[in-house]
């Protein structure tokens, strides 16, 4: 059965989540932002029952190069409250979800794929 929390207490914990990455880490992380959203809209090539936590929408750190800033928009994490709720019960649940969901996003961020997320347990 999926959890029921306000979209104030969802983001808050999504906050709460972004300060438990260490402050190394949080402090190399650049011209990223973080977006709550309801959803996760398939594109018209997937498969329209697609089900994402999160996504992480932009250029890795470990690809850019010297000239990649000029005019880059920022990179984007999004977390989705829709699908985050439905996976859980309890309110301890949502927010181990959103912190698995953030940390694995920023570790995309990182240049971290879904491979060696999953071998280290954050998949």
């Amino acid at each position: 059965m999926a959890y029921a929390m306000s979209e104030d207490d969802f983001e808050a914990a999504v906050v709460r989540a972004l300060e438990e990455i260490p402050a190394q880490l949080r402090a190399v992380m650049d011209n990223v932002a973080i977006f709550v959203e309801d959803r996760y809209r398939p594109l018209p090539h997937e498969d329209p029952e697609t089900v994402l936590l999160g996504l992480y929408d932009g250029t890795p750190l470990t690809e850019r190069d010297f000239g990649w800033a000029a005019g880059a928009l920022p990179d984007r994490i999004i977390v989705y409250k829709d699908a985050i709720l439905e996976i859980c019960d309890t309110e301890e649940d949502v927010v181990e979800e959103i912190g698995i969901t953030v940390v694995h996003e920023v570790a995309h961020h990182f240049g971290i794929d879904d491979a060696t997320l999953h071998d280290l347990g954050w998949g």
